[in-house]
C-alpha cells in the first residue's frame, strides 16, 4: 500500500543550521503518528516540508505517492500552531471560506460550536477556537490530517475532546500526524517518532521506546538536601511526589553521590550554596523509567556535546 505521507532521508538546512537531518517517516491510513520533541527539535519544519511549504535541501518528500502540490494539499486537513483561522471573520464565515476553497457541501457545525457560529474568531476562548480549527480542517474529509501542537494551551477537558476528534478521524481511515510535547498524549498515538536536534532518535510504541530502561528513585525525609547532593555530583534530579527521580543513572551512582563530598570540600565563600558535608539518610531503589524520562535521556544524548 502506498503511504499517505513518505519522507526518505529528508534534510532541511538554513545556512549552517541543520533543522531537519536525514529524517525517514511514513504514515498509513488509520495511523496516528505522534511527533515528539522539545521546541527546536525540527517538528514544525518537517511539517512544512510535508505540506510543500518548504523545499527539502536533500531527500524526498511524497504525499499519496507524489511530490507535494496543490492537488495533494487538497487531500490534507491542516491545523497549524496559530490555528489558521481569520480572526476578523466569524466561525461560520471561516467555514464558508474553507468550503469555497475545497468544495463540497457545507459542513455541519458540531453542537458545541453552534452558539459561537456568529462570533468573531478573535473573540473566542482558545479551546473553542481550536475546535473551530479542527472542524474546518476536517470539513472536506481529508485523507491525511496534520496537526501542529493542536492541544497547546487548552485545559485537560478540551484536550480530551480534541483527542476524541483525532481518534474519530483515524477510525474513518484518515492518517494523522500530530506534533506534541505532552508526553501524556503519547499513549493516544499508534506510533511515536521522537525528534531531537533535527534527527529521529527513537521510533515505535511508547512501551517500545522506553523498553527496559530504569530510573533511580530516592526516598528521603530531606529531599532538598538530597537534591543538592545529587545535583552537586552532576546528576539530574526531578522531584516526583515525595521522592527524587534520577533518570538514566544506576542506583549505585546515586548512592555514591549521596555519600557527600566530605568536610572541607566547599570553599569558604560558597557555604550557602554548598551541599551538606557528609551523607544524608535516604533509600535508593530502581523503578521502570517513564516515557518522559526516556525522552529527556534521548534529548540529552542528541546534544552536540553528547556526540
Amino acid at each position: 500500500m502506498t503511504p499517505l505521507a513518505d519522507c526518505a532521508a529528508v534534510t532541511r538546512t538554513f545556512g549552517p543550521v541543520v533543522a531537519v537531518d536525514r529524517v525517514d517517516l511514513q504514515v498509513g491510513p488509520g495511523e496516528v503518528v505522534g511527533l515528539l520533541g522539545a521546541n527546536g527539535a525540527g517538528k514544525t519544519t518537517l511539517i512544512k516540508l510535508l505540506l510543500g511549504l518548504m523545499r527539502a535541501s536533500a531527500g524526498q518528500v511524497r504525499l499519496f505517492g507524489r511530490p507535494p502540490s496543490r492537488q495533494t494539499r487538497r487531500r490534507i486537513g491542516y491545523v497549524p500552531q496559530d490555528l489558521g483561522l481569520y480572526d476578523d471573520l466569524t466561525v461560520a464565515q471561516n467555514l464558508a471560506f474553507a468550503r469555497s476553497v475545497f468544495g463540497g457541501p457545507a459542513p455541519a457545525l458540531p453542537a458545541s460550536l453552534r452558539p459561537f457560529a456568529q462570533t468573531l474568531v478573535g473573540a473566542l476562548p482558545l479551546g473553542v477556537a481550536r475546535r473551530a480549527a479542527f472542524t474546518e480542517a476536517l470539513a472536506h474529509r481529508p485523507d491525511l490530517l496534520i496537526l501542529d501542537e493542536p492541544t497547546s494551551g487548552v485545559d485537560p477537558l478540551a484536550r480530551a475532546r480534541l483527542w476524541e476528534t483525532i481518534q474519530d478521524a483515524a477510525e474513518a481511515a484518515a492518517g494523522v500526524i500530530v506534533t506534541t510535547h505532552y508526553m501524556e498524549e503519547a499513549e493516544e498515538c499508534t506510533r511515536l517518532v521522537v525528534m531531537a536536534a533535527g534527527r529521529v532518535v527513537a521510533e515505535g510504541t511508547a512501551a517500545g521506546i522506553v523498553g527496559d530502561r530504569r530510573t533511580a528513585v530516592v526516598d528521603t525525609g530531606d529531599w532538598a538536601a538530597t537534591a543538592r547532593l545529587i545535583e552537586a555530583a552532576g546528576l539530574p534530579a526531578v522531584l516526583a511526589g515525595t521522592s527524587l527521580r534520577v533518570p538514566g543513572h544506576h542506583p549505585a551512582t546515586v548512592q555514591r553521590a549521596l555519600a557527600g563530598p566530605g568536610p572541607g570540600a566547599a570553599g569558604p565563600d560558597s557555604a550557602a550554596a554548598a551541599p551538606p558535608a557528609g551523607p544524608v539518610l535516604a533509600r535508593v531503589h530502581e523503578e521502570p523509567a517513564t516515557l518522559e524520562e526516556r525522552f529527556f535521556e534521548l534529548a540529552q544524548q542528541a546534544l552536540p556535546s553528547a556526540s
